[in-house]
């Protein structure tokens, strides 16, 4: 069940990531001028990725409280990377 829940949380804003751009693709487009950043987000950043295309505004970008959101995407891959390493904290030698 562990490894479900975690394969969950490291594939699941990916999927979302890429059935969102194949049905929305224009929102990629407008939120992003190339190709870098929304790849750079897709593999290290997911979460703070699909926050970040959630507070965007067309003609506006992201603003107020959508940069609130976009902080909780980031503090959510945080707190995806940093799971794994506190999960497996018994198994490193000579870690207390």
């Amino acid at each position: 069940m562990c490894c479900f829940i975690t394969a969950l949380l490291l594939f699941g804003p990916r999927l979302a990531t890429v059935i969102w751009y194949l049905i929305e693709p224009a929102r990629f487009s407008l939120a992003f001028n190339t190709l870098v950043i929304p790849c750079l987000g897709f593999i290290f950043l997911p979460w703070t990725l699909l926050a970040y295309l959630v507070a965007f505004v067309p003609g506006v970008g992201v603003a107020g409280f959508g940069w609130i959101v976009v902080g909780l995407g980031l503090l959510a891959d945080i707190a995806t990377y940093s799971g794994g390493g506190y999960g497996n904290r018994n198994r490193i030698p000579g870690y207390k």
